[in-house]
């Protein structure tokens, strides 16, 4: 039997992904599963990124990780105050990180398969198996849901993105968004969940945390 935590969209907020660790603790874990948008642009990138290194997380590369390692804030023309803080604000990230962290995110995978003991498979992705850029979301329907499921063969699709989480099942493919561990909308709370896995399947339990 495995326990796996699962969290997303961290954006570089060490404390609350520190509060959840700290409350799954107490419950048990085996591994830790981060499904993308690790660091920007909260106040502690290094700090979650070391927290991550120190669990031995399984990382998932998501749209602001691929861009913080890509992009080269000197080439943006800000059209506004908004973008141009953003844009110092990936500067800032970019130096407190350092060239080696930076290539290592480049390098995360956009999609990690992890078969189960049951024989099932664990899709784990930031965004949708189609487009690990474009997320899932719980007002989608049926139809548009499986349609962004593409041809991934997956019993357990776990993924982040949206911020908000959901789970649902379609066919046989259950689909778990874990919502936020750093932007939760509204704020002042995490979400995460822990999937426990044995031979006879599967067992989701979500996870809300007031920070």
């Amino acid at each position: 039997m495995l326990r796996f935590l699962c969290v997303s969209d961290i954006h570089g907020h060490a404390q609350a992904l520190r509060a959840v660790l700290q409350e799954a603790d107490g419950l048990g874990w085996d591994q830790l599963i981060a499904c993308g948008d690790l660091l920007f642009p909260g106040p502690e990138p290094l700090g979650v990124w070391e927290l991550l290194q120190k669990h031995h997380a399984v990382c998932i590369q998501g749209i602001g990780d691929r861009a913080l390692a890509r992009i080269d804030p000197g080439k943006l023309v800000p059209i506004d105050e908004a973008q141009r803080k953003r844009a110092e604000r990936l500067r800032a990230i970019r130096s407190e990180l350092g060239d080696l962290i930076l290539a290592r995110l480049a390098k995360l995978p956009p999609i990690v398969r992890l078969p189960l003991e049951s024989g099932q498979m664990m899709v784990v992705v930031h965004g949708s198996p189609k487009d690990p850029s474009e997320c899932l979301t719980e007002d989608m329907s049926d139809e548009e849901l499986l349609a962004m499921l593409g041809d991934e063969a997956a019993d357990l699709v776990v993924c982040g993105g949206s911020h908000l989480p959901f789970d649902r099942v379609l066919d046989d493919v259950r689909i778990v968004n874990v919502g936020s561990v750093g932007e939760a909308p509204g704020g002042g709370y995490a979400t995460a969940c822990i999937i426990e896995t044995a031979q006879v399947g599967f067992k989701v339990s979500p996870l809300t945390v007031q920070l």
